[in-house]
């Protein structure tokens, strides 16, 4: 490829209109740099260039230019694709820039080593990187054509977020990847929170959940379960603190026009009188302007079922209607529309779950001795719980116990 042709392909990159965000990528804007010193620089100063183009492509995916591509279209969160997910049929001058667009980006995904090295292949030693046969453009339309599975922007590839102490929702670098079938026991309790998730899925109503019960039991494995398995089907979790649920409102506004369905997450959650973050729940739970969102449910663990801390001394003072104060205190958890109890397992289930993790992990001693030692270790550990039968069955294969 003469160099006449990439400066070509270089003004086509500047014309983008709608994916024009992806021009400040550090693997694009390192290739217009490479381009514009074939032009201008030294043969040595053109292959550094290069090279770190070539580094920011490794660092990207690989050194897969196609997938890179690839994925700098599927995660643009442009005019276009907002327009599809709200709904709404795009202007036509709009659909001409995507189409015009798409064009100029899969002639990138299609460049090869030898197209991009040819100006300085007399130099030696550079490089080379992958190219694959990617349709881009008919990728581009089959997830737009299915929006509310596939999302845009940084949902289209995170399954699990957080929020930062400035409100931006942010994803997590490494989600947790546990799945339903990992999980022994509870299979009714899971059931419940399934098929509530299926169902808003499926656009129906759904209920926030609020799951109680002992600690180690498998509550937050559940929900984090759940999300991996319908990632696929269009489902995204983020996890809220309790200090952030002010932020609500914010978040669901920002969550309103997404085509895809999300869990807030709030783990291990409980209030003392007066809280503040407790009207904050109390108004999304109720159903206030700002949370009649039909793609958004609230998923909450406890380990008490009345999730708001109450003492004898609330039930004395000077409150005229003390009997209503209390009852607004005590019923937060009420309103939630799905409750699930997770109880501590009896002796039968927490062995039924350590002889699974056993075999799962490769244990092979007796079964005498594996619950002997399943029992022991529950013992000195406060109690069976399907944490402790994991914390024992690690404990086992590390060789600490």
């Amino acid at each position: 490829m003469k160099i006449t042709a990439l400066d070509k392909l270089k003004n086509r990159l500047n014309s983008l209109t709608v994916f024009r965000e992806i021009l400040k990528t550090r693997p694009v804007s390192a290739f217009v740099e490479y381009i514009d010193a074939l032009g201008s620089e030294s043969p040595e100063k053109c292959v550094e260039r290069y090279s770190e183009f070539v580094y920011e492509l490794y660092s990207f995916c690989g050194g897969n230019i196609s997938a890179m591509v690839k994925e700098l279209c599927y995660a643009s969160e442009n005019a276009y694709v907002k327009d599809i997910g709200k709904g709404n049929i795009p202007p036509e001058c709009i659909k001409q820039a995507v189409d015009s667009d798409l064009l100029v980006l899969q002639r990138i995904a299609d460049l090869t080593f030898e197209d991009v090295s040819e100006p300085i292949s007399f130099m030696g030693g550079l490089s080379p990187f992958i190219t694959e046969n990617t349709d881009i453009i008919a990728g581009y339309a089959a997830r737009t054509a299915d929006i509310g599975r596939y999302g845009y922007g940084k949902y289209a590839k995170n399954p699990m977020f957080f929020i930062e102490e400035n409100g931006e929702i942010v994803p997590v670098r490494n989600p947790d990847n546990i799945t339903l079938d990992s999980l022994v026991g509870y299979k009714e309790e899971r059931k419940l929170v399934i098929d509530n998730t299926k169902a808003l899925l499926m656009g129906k109503p759904a209920a926030n959940a609020l799951l109680t019960g002992d600690a180690g039991t498998g509550k937050s494995s559940t929900v984090k379960a759940v999300e991996n398995a319908f990632f696929d089907e269009g489902l995204r979790l983020i996890e809220m603190r309790k200090s952030q649920l002010f932020l609500l409102p914010r978040v669901l506004d920002e969550l309103a026009d997404n085509p895809l369905k999300f869990i807030i997450f709030i783990d291990d959650i409980s209030f003392v009188k007066d809280d503040d973050c407790f009207n904050a729940l109390k108004a999304v739970l109720e159903g206030s302007v700002s949370a009649r969102s039909k793609n958004v449910v609230v998923y909450a663990t406890s380990n008490r079922r009345h999730i708001v801390k109450e003492k004898f001394s609330d039930r004395e003072g000077d409150d005229i209607h003390i009997n209503d104060t209390l009852q607004e205190t005590v019923s937060l958890s009420e309103r939630f529309g799905l409750q699930v109890t997770f109880r501590k397992p009896d002796k039968k289930v927490y062995l039924d779950i350590v002889f699974r993790l056993a075999a799962d992990g490769g244990i092979e001693i007796s079964g005498d001795e594996l619950e002997l030692k399943a029992e022991r270790f529950a013992l000195s550990h406060g109690g069976r719980s399907p944490r402790h039968a994991r914390q024992f069955i690690d404990a086992l294969i590390s060789g600490i116990f």
